[in-house]
């Protein structure tokens, strides 16, 4: 089961790197311009999605931002300095569920100290990766209406080697390798 987490954590990082590269395309007005989508535009999902990063990441450390995370709501106007949060906080995931052992799952953790709210790390970890790729799925539906085709994020770590080589820049770029994902195929 603590290898799944591992692995999803890098997958999700794979997919933010996958997206956030595409977005980095966009000129600034694509990026703010109002859309379809329950944020409405590019720029304001790709926000809520490190800033909700914040908020579950920070519990899982034993360091909760509560309600703080979203202080300010949409805290990057600009891509670049979303663009490495985003890579900081995927990072800090990757870094925490690399520290994690089996018993760690079941851990309460404190997502707010102004009001009780506590879950266990398991379903913290599920929660984070289904919301992220919620939003992702939109801020992708989005681009379709860009001048930036959207990136092919539903692939996960296929070990055929037509997949391997597809995604070998990106890991390179992540710092991955196919041992880290899946050391018993190499």
């Amino acid at each position: 089961m603590l290898q799944y987490f591992q692995v999803q954590a890098k997958n999700n990082a794979w997919a933010n790197y996958r997206l956030l590269s595409s977005c980095k395309k966009l000129s600034e007005d694509e990026l703010a311009a109002k859309r379809t989508s329950f944020f409405p535009s590019i720029l304001m999902t790709l926000n809520h999605i490190v800033t909700v990063d914040w908020f579950y990441v920070s519990a899982l450390e034993g360091t909760p931002l509560g309600i703080t995370a979203f202080d300010p709501e949409y805290p990057f106007e600009q891509l670049p300095s979303l663009f490495e949060a985003q890579r900081n906080s995927d990072q800090k995931l990757i870094t925490h569920i690399g520290s994690m052992d089996l018993a760690d799952l079941s851990k309460i953790h404190v997502l707010r100290n102004d009001k009780p709210l506590n879950e266990r790390a398991d379903r913290l970890l599920l929660h984070l990766f289904q919301h992220q790729t919620h939003h992702r799925g939109q801020v992708h539906a989005m681009l379709s209406g860009t001048s930036v085709a959207p990136p092919q994020l539903d692939e996960f770590f296929l070990s055929n080697e037509m997949e391997q080589k597809a995604r070998k820049d990106d890991f390179a770029a992540l710092g991955f390798c196919e041992a880290d994902i899946w050391p018993d195929r190499g």
